[in-house]
């Protein structure tokens, strides 16, 4: 057994163990529980005694057991191989695993999240004699076809380095020394490609730099009325059945970011298998490769040990820091922080700690906050500039939404995407409502939506969220008095926002045209859309029945054109226009006087 023997198991709960005669111990080291080598985390120090959560399945362990430590805090492994890698909470390799132990992960089981083997081909970009600083890049591998891992000087080291030496352009191993460089402080310290760095700790940065630019996830509903910026934070909140993972599934395959990590945080075996299963097969919209070719998941199912459940999400975060820092924007998909939350409550519990609202900790609202705090678009160490969006699915209980996690997670997101349980019901998919969702990134991304539409996205926005509002109005008064107290203006209005629903929020993931729509398609829909129901008012002040102009032909092609018109064939939106303006004139002309 490695490392140097700390303590004895003085009781067993579950996950969490009391340890006494504790000496040389310190807070959030990592430990290794009996000749089991059991992972655990000191949580807890006090005189002599200690409390120890463990990672792993607990059977086994017994009182007078010996606690092994480690001297570092639980760490995630950073180096070329990552990408295309499925994990278990505490970055372990679940496919390593499995030759290790079968199919049924034994106790103890430890495995390098990278391969300390493998060969990579390593491009120098500095050169002896050159003045760099922590962060700095040194070289570059090519670690999938897409993505390009750029080694970087770790950001432990300090002061104002030079390179001493400097290895030449070849196959090197991740643990092989690349450089050596000197610190103005006269400390030379050896750079290989391997970097370890406690999960529970944000990697530094040089600044926060502002948001100015949407994660284009080509879903209508979210890009046009509810945009998260690069950086940004969203939560996604609905009950059992509406659509979260599927919606999540859905931006992590088309979203325009460089990396994606995708948790899945104490989810349904069936649902983590699907995703395990289905995203090596699918292919990267933008260059035609494997998905995987850009992504990492993590999978800790509710079957697997609670614990490692909690740590799950801070290994997630610091590894799309990680590519953060060699200027890739990352986007990182959480689903879900409910089980998340409930492993804390757990956790807590078995602590015995004060229990709060529900029996969730009291310090509940302080780790969402750290979790979602560690997202942002920002300024590198290496001079660069990269961004880490995270994306959170929020499982309440009954769809409740003022329960403790989703009520917690409002306060600390900028967006939020709450999905409808009526919606999903009538089969309206992605089921996000458009009377309970926000965004408040709508004025830092403007000024890019502009320059895409003609300075159109923002007014056009502004008023199709206004209709929708009337329509709510409405609906109440067709409840009590029926439609037909209504007069034909203000029928129009319900008939336009049913269109725009049908037509343009609704979205089929399986259809090849409908599920993913560009945004210059976006644009162009919501236009004519608007178009449709100006030119409809003006020909309803004329005197022109609804019922006729419901009725016409370029209605119909209107409602389907998210089905017929591909996004490399957006100028057929503008043909329907001038179709609309045609139908629109011909008919008014009948009622003029």
């Amino acid at each position: 057994m490695q490392g140097r023997i700390v303590g004895k198991v003085k009781r067993v709960n579950g996950p969490v163990l009391t340890a006494s005669g504790i000496t040389d111990a310190q807070m959030m080291e990592l430990v290794h529980v009996s000749d089991l080598g059991i992972v655990g985390e000191i949580v807890k120090l006090r005189e002599g005694e200690a409390t120890i959560q463990v990672y792993e399945d607990a059977t086994g362990i017994k009182p007078g057991d010996n606690i092994y430590g480690s001297g570092m805090s639980l760490s995630a492994e950073l180096a070329p191989g990552l990408i295309g890698n499925i994990y278990d909470g505490i970055q372990r390799p679940l496919e390593e695993l499995r030759k290790l132990s079968g199919d049924f992960i034994g106790k103890g089981i430890a495995a390098s999240a990278v391969d300390h083997d493998k060969l990579w081909h390593f491009v120098p970009t500095v050169s002896v004699g050159d003045v760099i600083h922590k962060g700095s890049i040194i070289g570059t591998v090519q670690e999938t076809e897409r993505v390009e891992h750029r080694v970087m000087i770790p950001p432990t080291i300090e002061g104002e380095l030079t390179v001493v030496n400097m290895v030449g352009e070849g196959d090197y191993k991740v643990t092989d020394q690349l450089c050596l460089v000197s610190s103005d402080k006269g400390k030379t310290t050896p750079v290989s490609m391997l970097q370890y760095w406690p999960i529970r700790v944000p990697r530094p940065i040089a600044d926060h730099a502002d948001l100015h630019t949407p994660l284009v996830t080509g879903l209508r509903v979210i890009d046009t009325l509810f945009p998260l910026s690069k950086g940004g934070t969203v939560a996604i909140p609905g009950g059992f059945g509406t659509g979260k993972t599927m919606t999540q599934h859905s931006i992590a395959q088309w979203c325009d970011a460089d990396i994606i990590v995708y948790i899945g945080c104490g989810e349904r075996g069936n649902e983590m298998t699907d995703v395990l299963r289905e995203f090596p097969h699918l292919t990267d919209p933008r260059t035609g490769l494997s998905l995987m070719e850009r992504t990492i998941l993590i999978a800790n199912t509710s079957n697997m040990p609670v614990s490692a459940r909690e740590a799950s999400i801070y290994t997630g975060i610091t590894m799309a820091e990680y590519y953060r820092d060699m200027g890739y924007n990352v986007a990182i998909m959480a689903d879900s922080t409910s089980r998340w939350a409930e492993a804390l409550r757990e956790l807590s519990g078995r602590m015995e700690e004060m229990p709060a609202e529900e029996g969730f900790p009291a310090y509940l609202p302080t780790r969402i906050a750290q979790f979602y705090e560690r997202a942002g678009h920002m300024k590198t160490l290496g001079g660069g500039e990269g961004s880490v969006s995270v994306i959170g699915a929020v499982s309440p209980p009954g769809g409740d939404f003022s329960e403790p996690v989703t009520s917690h997670t409002k306060r600390f997101v900028r967006a939020f995407w709450g999905l409808d349980r009526s919606l999903a019901s009538a089969r309206h998919y992605p089921a996000i409502s458009w009377l309970d969702s926000y965004s408040e990134y709508t004025d830092e991304v403007k000024e890019w939506w502009n320059s895409q539409s003609q300075d159109k996205w923002y007014t056009n926005r502004q008023k199709i969220m206004e209709l929708l509002q009337k329509e709510v109005r409405l609906q109440q008064i067709v409840k009590l008095v029926g439609p037909d107290a209504l007069p034909d203006s203000q029928n129009f209005i319900l008939e336009v926002c049913s269109l725009f629903k049908t037509a343009f929020l609704q979205q089929n993931a399986f259809d090849e045209i409908d599920r993913y729509c560009s945004i210059e398609k976006q644009t162009k829909m919501l236009d004519i859309i608007l178009h449709y129901y100006e030119l409809g008012s003006e020909a309803i002040q004329k005197g022109v029945p609804l019922v006729k102009i419901r009725r016409m032909q370029v209605v119909q092609d209107i409602t389907k054109m998210r089905f017929s018109i591909s996004n490399d064939r957006v100028d057929d939106i503008d043909k329907l226009e001038l179709k609309l303006e045609r139908s629109m004139m011909q008919l008014g002309s009948l009622y003029d006087e």
